[in-house]
């Protein structure tokens, strides 16, 4: 009796010390976990060394910190190579746009410099460059600091462009040579025959585009959204939005409202900081899946403007 007892004893003893374990394992690898999925859909190594061509302004870092966020001393030296006013404009450099430009440079030369030929662009500067025939656009998504026209020594410009427009997830035009242009805005391909930069093409914010910080969230979190590509302000956002699905963007899955200081229900944007910075929290019920917010416009200075614009793909983890 005594040694079945003994025995039933040190088997209920190795299964609580197998649960321990199994759930000690849990604990700490579930942050790995989380930490590999990333905040971006496309992220290379975490590291990337680029250097102004004009400037000779050079960052070579590491784009996470220990805990997985973002590195802000980093991203604070990767502006100065991109000429980005970090402080007037209340923010860095897209950090989607760095992690896409880490993530190709991994793909078609990993450790190599980044030649930046132009990364922000003031909008004075932009009209100055236009007047004087480049092929810079009038809403040019550099003015927002989501661009990048850049190089790698040895790599082919027109093979990396065909690279980055398979990927069907950005911005990405070619004009000849080694140059590339990069954008983290709608996804969309040119080249120097199909560019449209002097047509007017977006003209009265034909071509407004809204977008999120980050491409994954937990629900609950607070989301800042951004439009960039206006031509013109003086135009107002319904304080309702709408999350969508993500291939049906008809489907409507449920809604929240923007963080507002007043209660009206039409939030003027009259000016570039005050599109920059609208806030939403997701909210708590969602369920993990992917999604697209729905900003629809109130005030629209003209008819040409859309009644509404979708973000770019957002997944909840939840």
């Amino acid at each position: 009796m005594q040694k079945v007892f003994s025995i039933i004893f040190y088997s209920v003893l190795a299964c609580f010390k197998a649960l321990f374990l199994i759930g000690l394992l849990q604990f700490f690898l579930l942050p790995v976990c989380e930490a590999q999925s990333g905040r971006f859909f496309l992220m290379g190594n975490g590291k990337i060394h680029i250097r102004n061509e004009k400037t000779g302004n050079e960052a070579n870092v590491t784009l996470l910190n220990s805990e997985g966020a973002l590195n802000k001393t980093a991203f604070e030296k990767i502006d100065e190579v991109f000429n980005f006013p970090t402080k007037k404009m209340g923010e860095n450099i897209s950090p989607r746009l760095i992690f896409m430009l880490d993530y190709f440079s991994d793909l078609v030369a990993p450790d190599k410099v980044i030649i930046i030929e132009s990364g922000y662009r003031s909008p004075d500067y932009n009209t100055n460059i236009r007047k004087k025939g480049a092929n810079a656009a009038k809403t040019s998504t550099h003015i927002d600091g989501i661009a990048v026209d850049f190089r790698i020594d040895g790599v082919d410009g027109k093979k990396l462009w065909e690279l980055i427009k398979s990927h069907d997830c950005c911005g990405v035009g070619h004009y000849g040579g080694q140059i590339v242009h990069l954008d983290s805005a709608r996804p969309r391909f040119w080249e120097a025959s199909t560019s449209k930069v002097h047509t007017g093409e977006s003209d009265y914010n034909r071509r407004i585009y809204l977008s999120t910080d980050y491409d994954r969230y937990n629900a609950g979190e607070t989301i800042r959204l951004s439009f960039s590509s206006v031509s013109d302000f003086g135009f107002g956002v319904k304080s309702k939005i709408l999350i969508t699905d993500d291939e049906v963007k008809e489907k409507i899955i449920t809604e929240a409202m923007l963080i507002n200081e007043g209660d009206s229900d039409c939030i003027m944007i009259n000016d570039r900081k005050s599109s920059r910075f609208l806030y939403f929290v997701l909210p708590d019920k969602i369920n993990a899946g992917r999604y697209r917010v729905r900003v629809d416009f109130c005030k629209r200075p003209f008819e040409q403007m859309p009644a509404n614009v979708y973000s770019n793909r957002i997944e909840s983890l939840k």
